[in-house]
């Protein structure tokens, strides 16, 4: 089957199954859908005026890494790949280049001077963390000898650089909707975000959510899903998400000064645990040295990032998309795999640190400051 011809099929499934279960759906979505689908990110593109710094290839650059993850203590075991025993270290050498301009170098000093006294947080889950701890590492590269005091409490995790006032925090919610106990078990519920309390105040808001949306079984953190007023054992897991992104939307809606306030989205972060992916059926994450260097990726946009599109396309405050799903789905050589403190077997979601969340930043970092 044609990869034009599944590009359009998968569109008009999506379609139809958020048409016949969501109320709220119009036939003008689909047009929306198709759009999104077929160019870059109007956001996206916003940000990056006439350059898109999404579209891209993966280049060496010896320079590489941006720190020493040996003298950076934010990192957690299971993305601490060089210590725990990866023998290759040529993933760590692959800059971004866009293909019609370059991305400003990182200046955490920079950084903190623009951003002095303010607060900064990630809202997500591991992904989040992934980049949490990248962005701090950046930084604290630059500014070594600054006093820094670091918090882990209760979900909330702290680095506050005390010499330039500058926090940033981690808000771990694997939903960005609420996740409660009740009576009768664990309930996801679509409707509720009582956790948005602690995000309300920040300067900058950077979110993420999708990672657990597919978890059944053992892994799933929750026995039933509470949508509309009713209780349901379980749920289409994509309509599930659109519902809960669209909760978190109203959220931004109701309030976020815009004024006060920068708000982004991470985007959709890929796995690369089936090697079909990128035509190498009998592969995964493990043993890969090298990303793909292919023009386009075979596996094709995610359902998940259509889904987002369409949430950000009726958002009515500005909510900046770093559109990182298609540069990451290059770096199948850039997880963690069995070189993880925590992870037992195989990890192809998460990704080694240094390595690709530093991009994702150096772009969070290019819509802050270009």
């Amino acid at each position: 089957m044609g990869l034009v011809f599944r590009a359009l099929l998968f569109r008009f499934a999506l379609f139809l199954f958020l048409f016949l279960h969501h109320s709220a759906t119009k036939a003008e979505d689909f047009n929306a859908i198709n759009n999104n689908a077929n160019s870059n990110s109007s956001t996206a593109r916003s940000l990056a005026s006439n350059c898109n710094w999404f579209r891209g290839k993966w280049v060496y650059d010896p320079s590489y890494p941006l720190y020493d993850p040996t003298k950076c203590p934010f990192i957690d075991g299971e993305f601490d790949c060089q210590k725990y025993g990866r023998p290759d270290n040529m993933y760590l050498k692959y800059r971004w280049q866009p293909f019609s301009c370059s991305l400003p170098r990182f200046n955490g000093l920079y950084f903190l001077e623009k951003w002095r006294g303010k607060r900064i947080m990630f809202v997500g889950d591991s992904l989040s963390l992934n980049q949490f701890q990248s962005l701090t590492c950046m930084i604290r590269a630059w500014v070594p000898n600054s006093k820094i005091s670091y918090i882990k409490r209760d979900g909330l995790i702290s680095v506050i650089f005390q010499d330039y006032g500058v926090k940033i925090l981690l808000y771990r919610t694997p939903y960005l909707v609420d996740l409660a106990n009740e009576k009768f078990g664990r309930v996801l519920k679509l409707d509720s975000i009582r956790g948005g309390d602690a995000w309300k105040g920040m300067d900058m808001l950077i979110f993420n959510t999708w990672h657990w949306w597919t978890h059944t079984g053992r892994t799933q953190p929750f026995d039933y899903i509470e949508d509309g007023g009713k209780t349901l054992k379980d749920m289409n897991r994509m309509i599930a998400f659109y519902k809960g992104l669209t909760t978190w939307a109203r959220w931004v809606n109701r309030n976020v000064d815009p004024s006060k306030t920068k708000v982004f989205f991470q985007g959709i972060s890929p796995t690369h645990y089936e090697g079909k992916d990128w035509n190498e059926p009998t592969k995964s994450c493990s043993g890969q040295t090298q990303p793909f260097f292919g023009i386009r990726y075979p596996a094709g946009t995610p359902m998940a990032w259509v889904v987002l599109e369409k949430v950000l396309s009726r958002i009515k405050k500005p909510v900046y998309l770093l559109d990182v799903t298609a540069l990451s789905q290059y770096r199948k050589d850039a997880h963690p795999s069995a070189y993880s403190g925590t992870h037992s077997g195989r990890d192809c979601s998460h990704w080694c640190l240094p390595g690709l969340p530093d991009t994702w930043n150096q772009l969070l970092y290019a819509a802050l400051f270009s």
